[in-house]
């Protein structure tokens, strides 16, 4: 997910709160006001008294010539690299981009933000809100949480589903609430997820929870934020996940709980380019993956021929990060 920071030199409460409320990632500071922002909610600090210290885990750099790009260019990965653009030239960020992932920019504007974050197609880490009043920090700040290019999902035909005994599932429970159209990608495997989607639908046993995506068993993975993955079985309270709908538009949700029980299950294959993947769900009707309309189809019901949205990858893992590797799954 992309960073939103905002920067209150001189301390001005009022958009401290506006940055809280709206979710910004990150306060920048003047020495001695970590403690006042701390009083208004807990957030990320940069300054030399906060959670980040400028010069150390935090480099700033003015941009003004092929010189300070080569001296940027030396900046430790390990560091947050946030440029100061003068001119707002595009080809020096471009050279950077394409040599490290930690780059943020400063911005005035939500125009000035848009651009930033479409660079290069993958965009900046983040960006730097300076100079701006309560109302555009707010603007803007959606607008970075919100960026994120839509997943290209595609259509697979499911070919046979079989009862499977027993196991261990997942349930992630958000602190959002879901529409219809909208679920998560889980899959068996680390380069083929099944969007399942939100217990959105009331049926006459139980009432909907549209906070709730009934995932898969324990092994399975969970596509997440920034293309990273994870084991079902390994998420807790406080995750960031990140909720998509059948138009691949992608939003991140928070894990308010998670609930592993042993239900009975169903592995469910399909058919997509050539490829046959699967999944694991729970033998359940208010259990549904994904129609290429964004309706849900329970899996109760589900037959061969029926047509589920899904998204493919390419290469390996490796905690979790996307490798380029040859990998095979089955």
């Amino acid at each position: 997910m992309k960073q939103a920071w905002v920067q209150i030199i001189p301390w001005d409460k009022e958009l401290a709160i506006a940055a809280l409320e709206a979710g910004a990632d990150a306060l920048v500071l003047a020495p001695g006001d970590t403690a006042k922002a701390r009083e208004l909610g807990r957030v990320t600090t940069v300054a030399e008294d906060g959670d980040l210290i400028p010069g150390r885990d935090v480099i700033v750099m003015e941009i003004k010539s092929k010189e300070d790009e080569a001296r940027a260019a030396r900046v430790p990965t390990e560091a947050m690299l946030l440029l100061e653009m003068r001119d707002w030239t595009i080809i020096p960020l471009e050279n950077l981009l394409a040599r490290r992932d930690r780059l943020m920019v400063t911005v005035g504007s939500a125009d000035e933000a848009r651009t930033m974050l479409g660079v290069l197609e993958k965009g900046v880490h983040g960006v730097l809100i300076a100079g701006a009043d309560p109302q555009a920090a707010r603007a803007i700040i959606a607008q970075v949480h919100a960026c994120a290019p839509p997943l290209e999902l595609l259509t697979a035909t499911v070919s046979r589903v079989e009862p499977s005994g027993m196991g261990d599932r997942v349930c992630i429970d958000t602190c959002s609430t879901m529409s219809q159209g909208e679920g998560m990608l889980v899959g068996n495997t680390s380069s083929a997820f099944f969007l399942v989607h939100a217990e959105t639908q009331e049926n006459p046993y139980v009432a909907a929870r549209p906070f709730r995506v009934n995932a898969s068993a324990v092994h399975a993975y969970l596509l997440r934020p920034d293309n990273q993955t994870s084991y079902l079985s390994d998420l807790r309270t406080g995750d960031t996940v990140m909720v998509v709908n059948s138009q691949g538009v992608t939003r991140p949700a928070h894990i308010g709980r998670c609930k592993t029980e042993s239900r009975p299950m169903l592995l469910v294959f399909a058919e997509v380019e050539g490829r046959e993947i699967s999944v694991y769900l729970q033998n359940a009707e208010t259990i549904n993956l994904t129609r290429p309309d964004g309706t849900p189809i329970s899996v109760s019901r589900l037959q061969p021929g029926d047509q589920v949205l899904v998204k493919l990858e390419t290469g390996g893992r490796h905690f979790g990060m996307a490798i380029d590797e040859k990998l095979q799954e089955n």
